[in-house]
């Protein structure tokens, strides 16, 4: 994949690319390491990274598994159908976010226009025609607020209204602390996931998304058992108090 694209002018061919990799894009089926699920274990440092210090969840409650996105990423495109399909199997003690990537330029306004649909509650069920609009139905041609805000019209969302609520205060504060959470956890590509704040999960040629979805089921796995052991730990006993001569 190609470096990040930082100026609107560079839009059409941000399409074609997502954000740097250490390896190269996967194909839209790419094939997975034969192994039986029960018995996959990831490669530390290849199918996954334990970040140096373990950061601060995206939100709260749960085992976090959270997707650093963007609707200008065709790769991300292509693993979407494997995350819908992957999350009707989602563990009930985890919960999935999705962070939309802060690079500048157009990848900031399409990171405002994944907010706003949050705040007007519009997300679920915009989030995929996005993908569509922009990369099959090419609806999109600049990348400026004024033009996601006509193909969010045509997803039935008031235009006017999307359009004030991307440029507002509350949407530029969920943009500053998506922004900070891919700097502290090093993001430097899309997709990727970082795991209750302690891992990060890049996709690789021989594994591909299949492996990379793996991988996220064993490390949430890997956090369930840490918290059991932690809750069965019997307490410290209390210092004994010291006597008074």
């Amino acid at each position: 994949m190609f470096r990040r694209l930082l100026t609107p002018a560079l839009f059409l061919f941000s399409l074609a690319a997502c954000a740097q990799s250490t390896a190269p894009a996967p194909t839209a089926k790419p094939a997975a390491r034969p192994a039986a699920a029960s018995a996959f274990v990831p490669r530390a440092g290849v199918d996954y990274e334990v970040l140096p210090v373990a950061q601060p969840t995206y939100g709260l409650g749960k085992i976090e598994v959270a997707e650093v996105f963007s609707y200008q990423c065709i790769h991300c495109a292509e693993f979407q159908p494997q995350v819908n399909a992957w999350k009707k199997t989602f563990p009930a003690d985890a919960r999935w976010e999705y962070v939309p990537a802060v690079f500048g330029g157009t990848w900031d306004n399409f990171a405002r226009a994944f907010f706003a649909a949050q705040i007007l509650g519009v997300q679920p069920r915009t989030h995929d025609a996005v993908f569509k609009a922009v990369f099959i139905d090419k609806a999109i041609k600049g990348g400026s607020l004024d033009d996601i805000a006509d193909m969010y019209a045509k997803f039935g969302v008031d235009r006017d209204k999307f359009l004030a609520t991307m440029k507002s205060f509350g949407v530029t504060a969920k943009l500053n602390r998506a922004k900070q959470f891919a700097l502290r956890t090093g993001i430097t590509a899309t997709p990727t996931i970082i795991v209750n704040g302690k891992y990060r999960v890049n996709v690789t040629t021989d594994g591909g998304f299949p492996v990379m979805l793996s991988t996220v089921s064993y490390l949430i796995g890997q956090e369930r058992a840490a918290a059991a052991k932690a809750t069965a730990a019997p307490p410290k006993a209390a210092p004994a108090p010291v006597k008074k001569s």
